[in-house]
C-alpha cells in the first residue's frame, strides 16, 4: 500500500471502526459510495516545495431508515514542510451539538527525507516506524477528467468545470461530477445518482474542500477552515517529544 495514499485517507480498504460509544475513526475510501460505510477525505502527496498548515472539518450526514438523519463531526491538523514530508492527525468523530467531544486516536508522519513513517498511539505514546513508500507525487488533477460512459457503460459521468475562486484565501478551482448509475449495476433497484463536488489547489496539489453525496451514506463533507502557506516548525515532522519508537512488525 502506498504510504502517500495512507496520509492522504484514500485507503480503499479501511472501513470505519467503532472505537468508542457514539464515535467512529476517521479514514477510508470508497469513491462514490460503492456500498461501503467509508470516509473520502482529501488527499495530500509528499510534494516538496508547497509547504502548508490547515485544520480540515469532516461532517457526515447519514441517512436514517425511520428516516431522519445522524450527523458526526470532528476537526483535525494536517502540515506539510517544503521537503514534502507530512504531519496529520486522526480525530474521532462525535455526534454534531452533543456533550460528546471528539478526541485524537493517531499521530502519522510521514517522512521520504528519512525514509520513515510513523504511526504513533496518543494513548500508549508508542510509535511504531516503517519503511516510507513512495506516492504519485499528485492525485489526478480534476482539470483531466472527461465526462463519458464508465463501467462498461453501466454508468454515465458528468465533469463539469465550474470556474475559480478562493478557499480560506487560497486560490482554487471548482469542479463537480456527477455519476449516474444504471438500475442493477451495483445492486440499486432504480436509477442512481451520486454527486461530488472539489475545489481544487494546483500549487498545493490537493483538494481545499471535497463534498460527496451518495443515497446510502448520505454526504461527507471535507472543508480547510484555517490554513497558512508558510514553513511549519521541524518538530512536528518527528515522533512527539516523550514517546517510545518501535519497528513495525513485519506481516506473516
Amino acid at each position: 500500500m502506498k504510504r502517500g495514499v495512507v496520509l492522504g485517507v484514500v485507503c480503499a480498504a479501511a472501513l470505519l471502526v467503532v472505537s468508542a460509544p457514539a464515535q467512529q475513526e476517521d479514514g477510508g475510501v470508497s469513491y462514490f459510495g460503492r456500498g461501503q460505510e467509508v470516509l473520502e477525505s482529501i488527499y495530500v502527496p509528499n510534494l516538496a516545495g508547497a509547504p502548508f498548515s490547515l485544520q480540515l472539518s469532516t461532517e457526515w450526514t447519514r441517512p436514517l431508515l425511520s428516516g431522519g438523519t445522524m450527523t458526526t463531526v470532528n476537526s483535525r491538523p494536517i502540515k506539510r514542510d517544503s521537503q514534502g514530508r507530512i504531519y496529520m492527525e486522526r480525530w474521532l468523530l462525535a455526534p454534531k451539538g452533543s456533550i460528546e467531544r471528539s478526541r485524537m486516536s493517531w499521530i502519522q508522519i510521514d517522512d521520504p527525507v528519512s525514509g520513515l513513517h510513523y504511526e504513533c498511539n496518543p494513548r500508549a505514546h508508542v510509535c511504531e516506524s516503517s519503511p516510507h513508500e513512495d506516492a504519485p507525487p499528485l492525485k489526478q488533477t480534476p482539470s483531466v477528467t472527461k465526462s463519458g460512459p464508465v463501467w462498461g457503460g453501466k454508468a454515465f459521468r458528468e465533469h463539469e468545470d465550474l470556474g475559480a475562486e478562493t478557499v480560506a484565501g487560497v486560490p482554487v478551482h471548482a469542479y463537480r461530477d456527477t455519476m449516474t448509475v444504471q438500475p442493477g449495476a451495483m445492486g440499486n433497484s432504480q436509477l442512481t445518482t451520486y454527486h461530488r463536488d472539489m475545489k481544487f489547489s494546483e500549487h498545493l496539489g490537493l483538494n481545499l474542500v471535497s463534498i460527496v453525496q451518495s443515497p446510502s451514506l448520505g454526504e461527507q463533507q471535507f472543508v480547510v477552515t484555517e490554513i497558512t502557506t508558510t514553513e511549519p516548525e521541524p518538530k512536528w515532522f518527528k515522533p512527539p517529544e516523550g514517546y517510545t519508537v518501535v519497528e513495525k512488525k513485519r506481516q506473516p
